[in-house]
C-alpha cells in the first residue's frame, strides 16, 4: 500500500473557494432563518398592539347655533345631528359647519322629550298629550301615527318612557293623575292599554322590547313583568339612596342606576324563584350629580359632570376608561350610533368629540382574571366570541384555551413517556441487533401518520369504544404493570434457550396482548357502556384526547430517546458489565445519566408538539371552552380554536387580534420551552461529560 502525503505547503484555491462559498451560505441561510422569525414576531405584535392601546379623545372647533332655545333633546346621526329645542322647532344641523335646514315647527310645543332604546323613535309630551316622531337617516322627520297628538282617557300625562316591540308597534308607560298606565299600540291604529297598581312613580325606564318596566319610588326599585294585557310584579328591591336617574345599557340587559354615591350596574340572576335583581359593580369615581349617557351599539356610557369632566366607562371595567377636563357648562350630550363620535351642547353651542375607542372590553386582566358577564350566575372565565344571544359583548377570556392546551399536554406526555422511553431503552440496550433492525424503522414510521388521521380515528373510533369500555380503560395501566412485574419473576423459570437475547419478546408481546383484550373485554359483561352511568361524561373528552396525543407523540419520543441511549460510548456500558454490574445496573447507573441530555430534550420537543397540536385535538374533543372539568369532560385548546375561529373572524376586529394573541403565546411558550430545555440539556451534557473524564 502506498502512502501519498500531503505536502506542507499544498494549496488548493478551487477547495478554499468552495469552502468559503459553503460557509457563507450556511451562514446567511442561519441569519436569514432568525430574521424570518423575528419578522415573525414583530407582525404577531403589530397585529396584537393595537388592542391595549389607550382610548383617545380629539376635540373639534365649537359651531354656533341659530337657535338660542334651550334643548329638550339632541341626536348625534354621524355627519348630522338634531335638535328639538323647548320653542317646538325640530332640526337637522350638519356638523361640519354648512347651513342647516328650516325647522319643523311643533305645535303645541313639547315640554319632554323621551327616546326608544334604539333611538330611532321619540315620544313627545305636548302639553300632556302624546305625539310619535322619527327622525330620518335622510334628515327628514316622520310621524308613524299622524302628525296630530292623541290623549289618554285617564287625563294628560306627566312622566313617560317608550320602547319599540317590533317595526310598526311602540309601547308606552305613562303616569297621569288616575295613575299609572301602559299603552301598546301601532301603526294599524289598534291599542291596548292597562293599569298598574303604583300610584306616583319616580322614575320610569322600559326594557328595549317592552317587557319589564322599572319604577322607583323613593329608594324602592320595583321591576313589573309586562304582559299582551296585564302587568305582574316580578320583584322589589331596597335600594341604598334616592336614585337619580335610571338607564339600560344596549341589548335591555343590565340596569344602571345613578345615585349620590356613583352608578350602579345590575342585572338578572336565576334563582329559586325566578330571576331576580343582582348588584353587580358600583363604578369607581362616577359619583356627584352628572349627566349620563349610554352608546348605541356597545356597552359603554359616559358621565360629564357639571364642571366639564368627561369620564367613559365599559360594562367590564371597575373604572373609567378616558378621563378628560373640557369647558363647563354641558347641558346635553349624545353619542353617534359608532360610538366614535360624541355630540355635546352648551348654551347656544355645538361640540363634537372625535372618540378612538375601538374595543372597549378588551383589556390584559380581562384575558385572565373573571368577569361576571349579564345572567351568569357569578363571575367565570368565558370564552364565547360569537355571543350567541347576547351579540352586544363577546367574551374573550383565554384561561379555558390555555387550561385546555396544558391538560391536554400533559396527559399525553405523560402517556407517552414510560411507552417511548420503555421503548427506547430496550430496544437501544436489551434487544438482538437483528430484531432492532426492523423495530426502530417501523416504529419510526408511526411518526409519518398524519395528525389528522389520527384524529379523525380517536373522533370516530376510539371515542365510542372507550366509553363501551371505559372501566377496562381506567384498568389497562395497572393490569399491564402488574403484568411485566409477573413476567420479570417467572422470566428466571423459563427454559434457557428462551432466556436467550431477543426471545424474550416473542412471549412477551402475545402476554400483554392477551392481557390488553381481557381487561378492555370483561368489564363490559359486568358494566356495559359505563360511560352513561357518569353524570357529566362526554364521548369526545380529554382521556380521548391524551390517548390519541400520546400515540403521535411515541415515535418522536422514542426516536430521540433511543439515538440519546445509543450514542452513549459503548465502553462505558462494557466497563460496567466488566465490573460484575448486571446489564439493568449498567442501564440505570450509567448508560442513562449519559443520554439525560438527550432524553429531557426528547421530552421537551415532545411536549413543544404537544402544545402546539391542532387537528388531534379539534377532532378528539368536544372543543368546548371550560376552564373546569376532569377527565371525561371536553375541552378546547389554543391552536384548535385559532384554527376554528380564524376563518370566521372579522378582520382587524377584537376577535382577529385575540386569535393572533393566541398565536403569539403559543411562540412565546415554545421558544421559552425550548430554551429552558436548551439551557438544562447542556448542564446536564457538561455534568456527565466531567464525571467521564474524572472517570
Amino acid at each position: 500500500m502506498s502512502v501519498n502525503h500531503i505536502p506542507v505547503q499544498f494549496s488548493d484555491r478551487k477547495r478554499r473557494a468552495v469552502d468559503r462559498l459553503t460557509r457563507r451560505l450556511i451562514t446567511g441561510c442561519g441569519v436569514a432563518i432568525l430574521l424570518l422569525m423575528l419578522l415573525l414576531f414583530c407582525w404577531l405584535i403589530g397585529v396584537v398592539l393595537p388592542l391595549f392601546s389607550a382610548p383617545g379623545l380629539k376635540i373639534a372647533d365649537s359651531q354656533q347655533l341659530w337657535d338660542r332655545a334651550p334643548a329638550l333633546a339632541i341626536g348625534n346621526q354621524g355627519r348630522v345631528g338634531w335638535r328639538i329645542s323647548e320653542q317646538g322647532a325640530a332640526r337637522f344641523i350638519p356638523l361640519d359647519g354648512q347651513p342647516a335646514e328650516p325647522a319643523l315647527a311643533l305645535s303645541p310645543p313639547p315640554a319632554e322629550v323621551v327616546r326608544s332604546a334604539d333611538g330611532q323613535t321619540l315620544l313627545l309630551n305636548m302639553q300632556g298629550a302624546l305625539t310619535l316622531l322619527q327622525p330620518s337617516a335622510g334628515e327628514q322627520w316622520h310621524f308613524p301615527l299622524g302628525d296630530k297628538p292623541f290623549h289618554l282617557p285617564e287625563g294628560a300625562v306627566t312622566k313617560m318612557a317608550l320602547a319599540t316591540r317590533h317595526p310598526g308597534q311602540w309601547r308606552i308607560a305613562a303616569l297621569t293623575d288616575a295613575g299609572l298606565r301602559v299603552l301598546t299600540l301601532g301603526t294599524d291604529r289598534q291599542a291596548a292599554i292597562f293599569s298598574l297598581p303604583q300610584p306616583q312613580p319616580d322614575l320610569l325606564a322600559l326594557s328595549p322590547a317592552g317587557d319589564l318596566l322599572y319604577t322607583t319610588e323613593g329608594n324602592l326599585l320595583r321591576v313589573w313583568q309586562l304582559d299582551e294585557d296585564r302587568a305582574l310584579l316580578r320583584e322589589t328591591q331596597t335600594l341604598p339612596q334616592r336614585p337619580q336617574s335610571l338607564h339600560l345599557l344596549v341589548g335591555g340587559k343590565s340596569l344602571l342606576i345613578q345615585d349620590q354615591s356613583g352608578v350602579t350596574q345590575w342585572f338578572a340572576i336565576a334563582s329559586a324563584q325566578g330571576p331576580r335583581l343582582q348588584r353587580i359593580r358600583t363604578f369607581a369615581d362616577s359619583g356627584g350629580e352628572s349627566l349620563l349617557i349610554t352608546e348605541p351599539q356597545r356597552q359603554v356610557f359616559a358621565t360629564l359632570s357639571r364642571q366639564g369632566m368627561l369620564r367613559l366607562f365599559a360594562s367590564k371595567q371597575d373604572g373609567p376608561i378616558l378621563q378628560r377636563q373640557l369647558a363647563p357648562g354641558i347641558v346635553q350630550a349624545q353619542f353617534s350610533p359608532r360610538g366614535d363620535s360624541l355630540l355635546i351642547e352648551r348654551a347656544g353651542s355645538w361640540q363634537t368629540l372625535r372618540l378612538d375607542n375601538p374595543w372597549p372590553d378588551v383589556t390584559w386582566r380581562n384575558f385572565w382574571q373573571k368577569i361576571w358577564y349579564e345572567n351568569y350566575p357569578k363571575p367565570d372565565w368565558v370564552w364565547q366570541s360569537t355571543a350567541a344571544g347576547d351579540s352586544f359583548q363577546a367574551k374573550f377570556s383565554l384561561i379555558p384555551m390555555v387550561a385546555g392546551t396544558l391538560k391536554a399536554a400533559s396527559l399525553a406526555l405523560l402517556f407517552a413517556t414510560p411507552l417511548a422511553l420503555a421503548a427506547a431503552m430496550y430496544t437501544a440496550w436489551f434487544m438482538a441487533p437483528g430484531l432492532r433492525r426492523w423495530v426502530k424503522p417501523a416504529i419510526e414510521m408511526m411518526g409519518a401518520l398524519p395528525s389528522v388521521v389520527v384524529g379523525l380515528i380517536a373522533g370516530i373510533w376510539l371515542a365510542p369504544h372507550i366509553g363501551q369500555a371505559l372501566v377496562g380503560v381506567l384498568l389497562l395501566p395497572l393490569t399491564l404493570a402488574g403484568t411485566l412485574l409477573l413476567c420479570g419473576v417467572f422470566s428466571a423459570r423459563l427454559p434457557a434457550r428462551w432466556r436467550q437475547p431477543g426471545r424474550e419478546i416473542m412471549i412477551l408481546l402475545p402476554l400483554l396482548l392477551l392481557v390488553t383484550l381481557l381487561t378492555l373485554w370483561l368489564p363490559t359483561l359486568f358494566i356495559p357502556d359505563a360511560g352513561d352511568w357518569l353524570p357529566h361524561y362526554e364521548q369526545r373528552n380529554l382521556l380521548v384526547a391524551a390517548l390519541a396525543m400520546g400515540f403521535a407523540l411515541v415515535p418522536l419520543i422514542f426516536t430521540l430517546s433511543e439515538d440519546a441511549l445509543f450514542s452513549v460510548p459503548a465502553a462505558l456500558g462494557q466497563g460496567s458489565l466488566a465490573l460484575g454490574a448486571t446489564p439493568w445496573q449498567t442501564l440505570t447507573r450509567v448508560v442513562l445519566p449519559g443520554a439525560s441530555a438527550g432524553i429531557f430534550a426528547a421530552l421537551m420537543i415532545g411536549l413543544g408538539r404537544a402544545v402546539g397540536e391542532t387537528m388531534i385535538v379539534l377532532m378528539a374533543t368536544g372543543n368546548t371552552p371550560q376552564s373546569e372539568g376532569g377527565l371525561f369532560s371536553g375541552l378546547r385548546a389554543l391552536s384548535a380554536n385559532i384554527a376554528i375561529e380564524m376563518p370566521e373572524a372579522a378582520a382587524g376586529s377584537a376577535h382577529y387580534r385575540v386569535l393572533f394573541l393566541s398565536a403569539l403565546m403559543l411562540l412565546l411558550f415554545t421558544l421559552v420551552i425550548n430554551t429552558v430545555a436548551e439551557l438544562i440539556r447542556q448542564r446536564l451534557r457538561q455534568r456527565y461529560s466531567q464525571q467521564e473524564e474524572q472517570a
